[in-house]
């Protein structure tokens, strides 16, 4: 079993605002597509909700919820993030599942976005565990500078 956690986060830990990520950056949405093809999608009811389109297409998309009656047609519904592990994992948000699945996770690809935002979803964890193996700084056509970094436990 792999289990890696893929986000974005602003250098203050923020993850999100009123539902959306904060920022714009094409190139990592890409990434994102890239990265969880074909994979096993991991997420909160929040994150499901906030999805332009539903379910994310060539993925096993799962969604995790302490609400029993809820459905999610295209995805399967489990209501603890141990019972969504299996194979290689995608945890795509949001900070709830992130923080649940960090003590099952083998890596972390993290999009630092250089800044602080304001935001209402805050994911940040200690970095002491982990090692990084792989950073790339880019920046936006309007100067949003980022990094992609990957990490590993150990």
């Amino acid at each position: 079993m792999t289990v890696t956690l893929i986000l974005a986060a602003a250098e203050n830990g923020v993850i999100g605002k009123d539902g959306a990520i904060p920022w714009r950056i094409a190139d990592d949405m890409k990434r994102f597509k890239a990265l969880t093809m074909g994979k096993r999608v991991v997420m909160g009811r929040k994150t499901w909700d906030s999805l332009p389109k539903k379910p994310l297409p060539g993925r096993d998309n799962v969604v995790v919820t302490h609400d029993t009656t809820w459905q999610a047609e295209g995805a399967r519904v489990v209501h603890h993030v141990e019972d969504a592990l299996g194979g290689e994992v995608m945890v795509i948000g949001g900070a709830q599942i992130y923080r649940a699945a960090l003590p099952f996770a083998d890596r972390i690809e993290l999009t630092q976005v250089h800044g602080d935002f304001a935001g209402d979803a805050v994911f940040s964890f200690d970095r002491s565990p982990w090692r990084e193996t792989a950073r790339e700084r880019h920046a936006t056509p309007e100067g949003l500078e980022y990094s992609y970094v990957t990490l590993v436990r150990g």
